[in-house]
């Protein structure tokens, strides 16, 4: 995982991407996380980063403990992490993107066609 320098916490960026394999079917329900210590040393982070992170997506009910024996996902982890993202994209991302809309004269109608060309590419993938 890389991260990126755009001013995110890196925890949340550990949540996201957690919550993009679980909503590309990579990470399944009952599957098990690695360990706070085995997640942060294969992202070259602090455990207590990793430690926010796993408890950010307890909270947003992704994932689950199961004591003395890990983290796992949990079994509406799909419905969850979708309304997260969602309501992510559209306090954060979206303003960004409709405020170049706006600057570049566009309307959203404008992008359908670009939208539709992604979409057909993405499926067949």
């Amino acid at each position: 995982m890389q991260f990126n320098t755009t001013g995110q916490a890196i925890y949340l960026q550990i949540v996201d991407y957690v919550c993009e394999r679980v909503l590309l079917g990579e990470f399944r329900p009952e599957d098990k996380l690695p360990s706070v210590r085995e997640m942060a040393v294969q992202l070259e982070v602090n455990p207590n980063t990793v430690m926010r992170a796993y408890d950010f997506l307890k909270q947003q009910q992704i994932i689950h403990d199961k004591r003395g024996i890990g983290y796992f996902i949990s079994e509406d982890a799909k419905a969850a992490a979708l309304a997260y993202r969602k309501q992510e994209f559209t306090e954060t991302e979206l303003p960004a993107f409709f405020r170049v809309l706006f600057m570049l004269g566009m309307e959203p109608q404008d992008l359908l066609p670009a939208f539709e060309t992604f979409k057909n590419k993405y499926v067949r993938a």
